[in-house]
């Protein structure tokens, strides 16, 4: 299929514009998500302005997606959007009008008040100095005080997905599973329901590493990028997975995001059960 005039989603905010970027992305995965071109427009705090950025927005193959919590700003969008026969997507109001309609209170039309440092803020902050301090079973002892534990061999995302889930506010700790070094006995005094296993196809990880030891500048033929010693990694990692018993996600072929979303649901869906 050949798109002439590519669609664009303009994203547009009197703040960062992340919550609305994230929802139009999220809408447009379920679509051809290379034929969409996404264009943010942050902090849209004058009418002014506003009306230079919509008139250069041609209507018939676009779509405006907004997060304006100024009354008078988001007023004057929807008319101008309205003239202009721009198709415009409020992501707030809905939300905005059902929580005033439950709280009898009125929104405070203050923009940026998500990225305030409140509870939410330092609990991230924490996970982020939780997941550098008990990376890569610096200390064994940290799985005892994390939310969650990540298993696996070398080179399977462990680090990159503890960062992403500190962001989430999730204290995650990750043990990496060598034959050599026999697992700390900490493991075992954990929930089962707060370890999640890490496992990768072996031709996959082969690659991997082998571009890692050309990154560092050694030779790709190492014992670390072996098949042989790859098999033997994910046969003792397997081993140690199943005497667990926690559930294991294949991180082949996978984003971080992918992966990290699978993690997620296990995690929450724990967490309901617990406080079930």
């Amino acid at each position: 299929m050949i798109i002439i005039n590519k669609p664009i989603i303009y994203i547009l905010s009197d703040s960062l514009g992340e919550t609305a970027e994230y929802v139009s992305r999220a809408a447009a995965s379920q679509f051809n998500y290379t034929h969409i071109e996404f264009r943010r427009i942050p902090y849209v705090n004058n009418i002014d302005y506003l009306f230079e950025v919509m008139d250069k927005i041609e209507p018939q193959n676009s779509v405006l997606v907004y997060t304006l919590v100024v009354d008078e700003i988001r007023t004057a969008l929807k008319q101008y959007a309205q003239k202009r026969h721009i198709t415009a997507i409020d992501v707030l109001q809905p939300i905005l009008s059902a929580l005033e309609n439950i709280t009898g209170d009125e929104p405070k039309g203050q923009p940026g008040l998500v990225r305030a440092m409140d509870d939410h803020y330092f609990r991230k902050i924490e996970a982020i100095e939780f997941a550098v301090k008990y990376d890569d079973g610096k200390d064994p002892r940290g799985a005892l005080y994390a939310d969650l534990v990540l298993l696996g061999v070398s080179r399977t995302s462990k680090t990159p997905l503890c960062m992403y889930l500190a962001h989430h506010g999730i204290k995650a700790a990750n043990i990496p599973l060598v034959p050599e070094i026999k697992i700390s006995e900490e493991i075992y005094k954990i929930p089962r329901s707060k370890i999640v296993g890490l496992t990768i196809e072996p031709q996959v990880l082969n690659e991997i590493r082998t571009e890692r030891l050309k990154a560092l500048g050694l030779g790709g033929s190492a014992d670390y990028a072996s098949m042989e010693r790859i098999l033997k990694e994910l046969a003792y990692a397997e081993d140690v997975m199943k005497k667990i018993g926690c559930p294991i996600i294949d991180v082949s072929r996978k984003a971080v995001e992918e992966t990290a979303s699978k993690v997620l649901q296990i995690y929450y869906q724990n967490e309901n059960h617990i406080k079930q």
